[in-house]
């Protein structure tokens, strides 16, 4: 069982499926990574090639290990407050829509993060009275389930400032210590969903005043670029935001958006 080769036709089999569930395009250079995050699963089954795992996958007969398949596969760094100038923007934004539900969709949230740095944001700007929502969306539910904890090592919080750590995050004790949990009074704001933005199913979405979809179209090809975005523009409001990563851009991608700066974008009468 150690060491189990994957062949390159079995890789490509695994990147044909992760790309028809997920839309992630895994490079050739992934391999290492494919090896290291689903070997486990091989060892778990007591399966002697990754043909054998991409067999069982394919029968139908295991939706749940699918599911963890792909969460193995699309699970991605994140951290506090990561591209600070965006969480400057929104509170600047949302200070100007005071008195109004102001709603963000955090659309790959991944372990939390973004999410929860979101909060903290609007909670200082807007405060705890005032009528704000997030939506956190991701297609893995194993990370779902632990965003939804609000439960991060001390050490993830290292992006924090001390005084939003004070006020928004509970230090752990006993068996928590060496954690921190954010503040039932911010993670009641969120909702956590399982989407899928390239078969997006989005009732109950509603629209809102600021989209999040930063770092992860990198891992898309132009065609599933361009679905994403199709997708999640009937939800964005016709003044609102849609933020992407430093490393990202929509050019190319839709003609509805216009770029207000560098990883902004809004809907063409907003911007006049």
């Amino acid at each position: 069982m150690e060491n189990v080769q994957l062949t390159d036709r079995e890789f490509g089999l695994f990147q044909r499926l992760i790309y028809r569930l997920a839309g992630i395009s895994m490079g050739d250079n992934k391999k290492v990574l494919m090896v290291g995050r689903l070997g486990k699963r091989l060892r778990h089954y007591g399966l002697s090639s990754f043909g054998d795992y991409y067999r069982m996958l394919s029968s139908g007969e295991h939706p749940d290990e699918l599911q963890m398949m792909v969460d193995l596969l699309t699970t991605n760094e994140t951290y506090f407050f990561r591209e600070p100038a965006h969480f400057d923007f929104l509170a600047k934004f949302a200070a100007k829509r005071r008195g109004s539900n102001f709603r963000v969709w955090s659309g790959a949230c991944s372990s939390g993060e973004e999410p929860y740095t979101i909060a903290m944001v609007l909670a200082e700007t807007l405060g705890l009275s005032a009528p704000w929502e997030i939506v956190a969306s991701d297609i893995s539910l194993t990370i779902l389930d632990r965003a939804r904890t609000g439960l991060f090592p001390m050490e993830r919080g290292s992006g924090i400032s001390e005084a939003l750590l004070k006020k928004y995050c509970l230090k752990g004790v006993r068996e928590q210590a060496g954690n921190f949990m954010v503040t039932p009074r911010l993670s009641e704001r969120i909702t956590f969903r399982q989407l899928n933005l390239i078969d997006l199913d989005g009732r109950g979405l509603g629209e809102f005043d600021v989209i999040f979809l930063r770092n992860v179209m990198i891992y898309f090809d132009n065609d599933t670029k361009r679905k994403v975005v199709r997708n999640m523009l009937p939800h964005l409001r016709r003044d609102g935001v849609f933020i992407i990563g430093h490393s990202e851009t929509l050019n190319g991608l839709t003609d509805d958006l216009v770029a207000m700066r560098p990883t902004l974008y809004c809907y063409s009468e907003f911007k006049q």
